[in-house]
């Protein structure tokens, strides 16, 4: 199976529907940083969040 790479290009929240549909506090991921680097084959990698 080959390997993909991901490369974390931004994080985002969308304020207006966290508003509407989220739990009061909710941030955009915290453990995802811009520039980040994960290389995966059919499973999440370590350390990648598990809503991305």
């Amino acid at each position: 199976m080959k390997r993909v790479k991901i490369t974390i290009l931004k994080t985002t929240l969308d304020k207006e529907l966290a508003e509407e549909y989220g739990v009061p506090g909710l941030t955009a991921c915290p453990m995802m940083q811009k520039g980040q680097v994960f290389y995966a084959d059919y499973a999440k990698p370590e350390g990648f969040c598990d809503e991305a």
